[in-house]
């Protein structure tokens, strides 16, 4: 079966619940559920019932497909992810990102809890993402093209567009919010980092780092979707923070943070209905 094969059976799913899809679509990162139960109007559909999903094992990641209004916006949620370390493929973890443009989607905001590297970064603050660093030594498009998807050798040189992060600047000015702008850099986890990759990290251009948002943002951008980052920073990195790490403090500070995320995201899909 080709990934187009499983592309349709996954978009006749979702379509048999949704009918069309909305245009825009926001994938939530690790602690970021809030959103989603903030959506009106919506219907769910758990991803064990789409073929081709697969669900999380990652505490924070509820796994379903919600349809719904996030202000007067109509957009879809995929409201939990899936990443590499949690032994799929490159092919599973952007599977879902897929599905959503082969279904008409046609902005994707991707949104993920990060460690801030920037020294001038505080937990709490939310930063554009303006360009990724792909550090896990995989890439989704690795493998046979299929070229009625998106090119053999795609041009990454405006993964996150531009227009959309004018538009994300617009709304945390709106809002009242500090936005910060930076480079994400993609470590393969699960494991944090060493103090040692941190200052690494720091001296080839990294603001943030994390775990995911680059395998999905290569496969959207590959489909011709337009793609806007937002990572929300729930801790200082190894190194810049005195304190040890752990995913409960992340998951933690998400959710103290998450109302000027919800007020930025909801401004700013805004901009995007018709």
């Amino acid at each position: 079966m080709t990934l187009v094969d499983e592309l349709e059976l996954a978009k006749k799913a979702i379509s048999e619940k949704f009918g069309e899809l909305p245009p825009v679509a926001l994938t939530l990162g690790s602690g970021l559920g809030a959103l989603a139960e903030r959506m009106e109007d919506r219907r769910e559909l758990p991803y064990s019932e789409i073929p081709g999903f697969v669900e999380s094992s990652v505490a924070g990641h509820r796994g379903s497909l919600i349809v719904g209004r996030i202000g007067e916006t109509p957009c879809v949620c995929l409201s939990g992810r899936i990443h590499l370390y949690e032994g799929y493929a490159p092919r599973q973890v952007v599977f879902a990102t897929r599905a959503l443009a082969y279904g008409g989607v046609r902005f994707l905001l991707l949104t993920n809890a990060a460690g801030g590297i920037n020294p001038a970064f505080r937990a709490g603050d939310v930063m554009e993402i303006v360009d990724h660093l792909n550090f896990t030594g995989k890439n989704p498009l690795v493998g046979p093209n299929e070229d009625t998807l998106g090119p053999r050798f795609p041009d990454l040189g405006d993964v996150y567009d531009a227009k959309l992060r004018e538009k994300l600047r617009e709304s945390a000015t709106e809002t009242g919010l500090q936005l910060r702008s930076g480079v994400y850099a993609c470590m393969l986890g699960p494991s944090y980092e060493t103090p040692a990759e941190i200052r690494m990290l720091a001296r080839l251009g990294a603001d943030a780092v994390g775990m995911s948002t680059v395998p999905e943002a290569i496969a959207a951008h590959h489909m011709g979707v337009r793609v806007a980052g937002l990572s929300l920073i729930t801790n200082l990195a190894a190194g810049v923070s005195p304190e040890p790490l752990s995913h409960e403090d992340v998951t933690r500070a998400a959710g103290e943070a998450s109302e000027k995320m919800i007020a930025l995201v909801t401004s700013f899909l805004g901009k995007l209905h018709p």
